[in-house]
């Protein structure tokens, strides 16, 4: 029924903005727009002829008077000039005469009107139930694939073939905590920092030598709001004045391709939540205590003891302990593999961690035979330099995880290789370009250089889609964003009234709107808003997300979903220029050149 809905829905905004079009294009002087377009032949400023078959399409007063009691009021005033002094009554351009003879027109109880109109036609355009189509399960194209293509699938290990419930990030974060405390000999107080859930999200930068975490939009643009020193929100002036009066940063002269420069860090990865909440609290604790400290020494510290937990095992150790409480619906890993590999599809995997401990894992998950299904097995790769160097050779190990000496003449199913390279990985199996397909979740260390370099198809795994899905099927953040859309078309068209009595209303929208973006950003995470976006524009990570990757999905038991021989089209997704009738645009009569009537005489 939903979907029914949302089928008649391109044409409820025709059926509903057909007596509003009319009477917006009424009041900006632009006789065809009622027929669909901007040119000026056949038409006359008395809006006599503005259809190319002759007939009359200009204003009438039944049409505004039936469908729209604001409109009727407006549409005597359609020859306005937009841009020019609204108490103007007679205009001259080209050697032609405007004049009307209306009654002057009350700005401030047009633009009420237009708002109130529009705010109805927001409401009506989201029947209920429209608000929960979107899947969590589904996958997402930013490129065409075809999957009948694919010959060879490839894998990384954590979150990608084995999830980890949030639970293991604030036992990361604890014992970090404990290493800065007892081995940096950081202050005791930091100790009283409990872990906060949900302060962070993937994708923030930091700003090592100030000690500040953002968000970046795809422009490097930090967005105002999401700035934080410690636990606590930096004031937008106070941003502005750090960033030499403007809020913009040239990441790429304080940071390097991977995300990682001497200023600016990006953290990409799921474990660096525990290391983006540490760094809060431990900042917080020296600026709540009024000590001077360094950030730059704070950074390094807190990297390490993230560092520590895992170079020795620690993680490792817990969740081999406690496989249930910490692996995720490993029996989609298993139906996954299962149905790849009886498809005749070769399979291999490439991941940082450990042979003891990825053993553990997939013999929970898979079977005590699930190496069966790969045909080869890399671990400790030391991604991403397994991909764009050529240093390290393969080591093969034992069925005790022994190191061997022999050296790699080929990669053999049934065996464990560690370390190795790219380079020597293509000339042993032969397996190059868009028949080759690898998922990880770090858009770094695991994709990049696989798209940009060899042509492989990436697909990212991104367990956060699951929660934005659940928040953007619900009717506050539809009805929200809808109405957000048209409130800033409308700012954008009406900033023409500059009377008095129409500034105070525009700023009143402003404020609106600045609440509305609010509201939205806390519908995902109060601090920082949603990983795909900031106010209006992509974040860096969602600019990213797009670059490395073909596909995009919250865990591989999303290809569960779909045949093996199914091609994903990407939607096209309109350029500013080419853009069709947006909710935004119905406002401002399906136009968005301020002096385009001026313009048409000119040309």
């Amino acid at each position: 029924m939903a979907s029914k809905r949302l089928g008649n829905l391109s044409h409820a905004v025709w059926q509903r903005s057909s007596s509003c079009r009319v009477a917006l294009c009424a009041g900006f002087n632009i006789p065809a727009c009622a027929c669909g377009g901007f040119s000026s032949a056949g038409s006359t400023m008395h809006g006599q002829k503005c259809c190319k078959d002759g007939q009359n399409c200009g204003p009438t007063k039944n049409v505004a008077a039936n469908n729209n009691p604001v409109a009727a009021t407006v549409t005597s005033h359609r020859h306005h000039i937009v841009g020019k002094n609204r108490g103007d009554e007679s205009l001259t351009k080209s050697g032609r005469a405007f004049s009307s003879t209306a009654p002057q027109i009350n700005s401030k109880t047009y633009l009420w009107g237009r708002y109130n109109e529009m705010k109805r036609l927001v409401h009506d355009l989201i029947p209920p139930g429209v608000c929960n189509l979107l899947n969590p399960s589904n996958i997402y194209a930013n490129n065409e694939v075809n999957l009948e293509e694919v010959d060879i699938y490839g894998f990384d290990y954590d979150y990608t073939l084995a999830l980890y419930s949030s639970s293991l990030d604030e036992m990361i974060y604890n014992k970090a905590r404990e290493f800065l405390v007892q081995h940096y000999k950081y202050p005791e107080g930091i100790g009283k920092y409990d872990y906060i859930p949900n302060f962070a999200t993937r994708g923030l930068h930091y700003d090592i030598q100030k000690g500040l975490l953002m968000k970046i939009d795809a422009f490097h643009y930090i967005q105002l709001g999401t700035v934080y020193r410690g636990l606590k929100a930096v004031p937008d002036e106070e941003v502005m004045q750090l960033y030499g009066g403007s809020n913009h940063v040239p990441l790429h002269q304080v940071s390097g391709f991977y995300g990682k420069g001497p200023m600016m860090k990006q953290f990409m990865d799921v474990f660096s939540i525990s290391e983006m909440t540490l760094l809060a609290a431990a900042n917080d604790y020296f600026i709540s205590n009024d000590i001077e400290y360094d950030p730059v020494h704070l950074y390094k510290d807190v990297s390490d003891a993230i560092g520590m937990v895992h170079i020795k095992g620690y993680m490792y150790k817990w969740i081999m302990q406690d496989l249930e409480k910490y692996i995720l619906r490993g029996d989609e890993t298993y139906a996954v593999l299962h149905r790849l590999a009886s498809h005749g599809k070769k399979l291999f995997l490439i991941t940082n961690s450990p042979f003891s401990f990825v053993d553990k894992g997939m013999k929970y998950m898979v079977g005590k035979d699930w190496r069966e299904f790969f045909d080869i097995v890399i671990v400790q790769a030391d991604k991403p330099h397994f991909f764009n160097d050529c240093v390290k050779p393969f080591r093969r190990l034992d069925s005790n995880g022994d190191l061997q000496w022999d050296r790699i003449k080929s990669l053999n199913k049934g065996q464990i290789y560690k370390q190795g390279n790219l380079v020597d990985f293509l000339k042993l199996t032969g397996w190059r370009g868009s028949k080759v397909f690898y998922f990880g979740d770090h858009l770094y260390s695991d994709l990049a250089d696989l798209m940009l370099r060899h042509g492989w198809r990436t697909g990212a795994i991104v367990p956060e889609l699951e929660v934005e899905t659940k928040v953007v099927n619900t009717e506050q953040y539809a009805q929200s964003l809808t109405w957000l859309q048209a409130l800033t078309g409308m700012l954008e068209r009406m900033q023409m009234y500059r009377d008095p009595e129409s500034k105070k209303v525009l700023e009143e929208w402003l404020k609106e709107r600045e609440e509305l973006r609010a509201v939205t950003k806390n519908l995902f995470n109060p601090h920082f808003g949603s990983i795909f976006r900031t106010c209006h524009n992509p974040t860096y990570f969602s600019r990213r997300l797009c670059r490395f990757s073909d596909l995009y999905m919250a865990s591989i038991s999303c290809l569960l979903n779909y045949d093996l021989s199914y091609t994903f089209y990407p939607r096209r997704t309109p350029l500013q220029h080419e853009a069709p009738l947006w909710m935004d645009q119905l406002c401002t009569g399906c136009m968005k050149t301020p002096f385009l009537e001026e313009m048409a005489h000119i040309r």
